[in-house]
């Protein structure tokens, strides 16, 4: 069969870290030989680049990303009303989008019968009966686990989804990871599902984003948007904004850095709706860190991410709960260290004193001290940079991880019983 095949990759996101990271994979595939075709939504963003794959933008959803508007803590019983029956109307109305959008597509894979379907992260439960459609009309199933567990919600309702969760997973042929703590925390959870049909591959870096960045001109636009002098250390956290990122620890080891050093810390990224921004601006103000913190709550425009890295000292992520993160990939992109909780796929991504440091999750006291000693060493910073730099390119290159997927999908393809073995 050789190492050629159709394969169509379906990101129902058209802007954010998904998608970003669907076009770099389908790039990397094509350069491999591979027949692919992208399936993403109307709002695809990054239409004005380069591309060696088809693109088919026929999900008809909504922007994952729009400006929110704070509430009035002084609002009316009927305005406060009003507002949460427009906000249930919404979620209705998404809810038939959803639906129809996946009728639409699985109508289209029928008729296109790709040799593998490559989907991105399954977000509902009720999706898993199109999944069931799809299998059962003969397609062959694989997925990125991104993400498997229900991370910012500890209902008994969503530990119910979690589960039902289960019967999507065994729709797939193939479903790769991005660390192997993540696979084996994967089939601790759902042991129902065969550990022969999962594999490890490394996360792809952010290469893509060079092309965009605006350099030292934009750097020091940033710099003066956010009022920074020019040789101020900064700790930087990049990324959405959720309670499981952290970010109050980050808040609390910064506190206590900043009593022996002088440093700002930005905080750049889109706030999702599990996390209070006026609790974390509270934070911050007891902190008396109202000076010294900078909170860019948006969806960061593409070309400042470039800027927004060359700003750094180091980047953190202190997350209390993670399979991996696209972000950090972004910081060795641009040859920044950095600092990411033990949990999760992270260590694997980390080379602890080399790339940057590792340091207990929720644990401020040990991330001051982490902190303090990239930012007080500035050769030592610029060395991990510069490492870190090396893996993006060699560990993590996009070819590296599309020659590990094409090898895995021919075996599939090439034999009636699936993958022989894992990894």
């Amino acid at each position: 069969m050789g190492n050629k095949f159709r394969l169509i990759f379906v990101e129902p996101n058209g802007s954010g870290g998904l998608i970003h990271y669907a076009y770099q994979m389908c790039t990397a595939l094509a350069d491999q030989g591979v027949d692919v075709t992208l399936v993403t939504g109307k709002e695809y963003e990054l239409s004005d680049l380069p591309h060696n794959f088809r693109v088919n933008n026929m999900l008809d959803l909504w922007p994952l990303f729009v400006q929110k508007t704070a509430q009035d803590p002084n609002a009316s019983f009927g305005k406060r009303l009003s507002e949460k029956i427009i906000w249930n109307l919404r979620r209705v109305q998404r809810a038939f989008r959803l639906i129809r959008a996946w009728m639409r597509l699985v109508s289209y894979l029928t008729q296109a019968r790709p040799d593998m379907i490559l989907f991105s992260k399954i977000n509902f439960p009720f999706e898993i009966l199109f999944l069931r459609q799809l299998r059962r009309r003969g397609l062959k199933l694989s997925q990125i686990g991104h993400e498997f567990e229900l991370r910012e919600s500890k209902s008994s309702l969503a530990k119910l989804f979690a589960r039902a969760y289960a019967d999507a997973y065994n729709q797939f042929s193939i479903v790769f990871f991005h660390a192997q703590e993540n696979r084996e925390r994967f089939h601790a959870l759902f042991p129902e599902v065969s550990m022969d049909k999962t594999f490890v591959i490394p996360h792809g870096n952010s290469g893509w984003l060079l092309r965009k960045s605006l350099g030292e001109k934009g750097i020091e636009s940033l710099r003066q948007k956010y009022g920074l002098s020019d040789h101020v250390p900064v700790i930087l956290f990049f990324g959405l904004l959720a309670p499981s990122k952290g970010i109050d620890d980050l808040i609390d080891a910064f506190a206590i850095a900043r009593r022996t050093c002088d440093a700002k810390l930005v905080i750049a990224g889109y706030p999702t709706k599990h996390i209070d921004m006026d609790d974390l601006r509270a934070r911050i103000a007891v902190s008396n860190l109202a000076r010294d913190v900078i909170l860019d709550p948006r969806y960061i425009p593409l070309d400042e991410v470039g800027p927004l890295m060359g700003l750094a000292t180091v980047v953190v992520y202190p997350y209390r709960s993670s399979t991996q993160s696209g972000a950090l990939q972004v910081a060795y992109t641009f040859g920044r260290p950095v600092i990411a909780s033990k949990i999760g796929g992270l260590p694997e991504a980390v080379d602890d004193g080399q790339s940057g440091l590792l340091t207990p999750a929720q644990s401020p006291t040990v991330l001051a001290e982490k902190i303090l000693e990239i930012i007080t060493d500035p050769a030592r910073a610029a060395r991990m940079g510069e490492y870190a730099r090396q893996l993006s390119e060699t560990r993590f290159s996009w070819e590296s991880v599309a020659k590990q997927m094409v090898e895995i999908y021919t075996r599939f393809l090439s034999s009636e019983k699936g993958p022989d073995s894992a990894n």
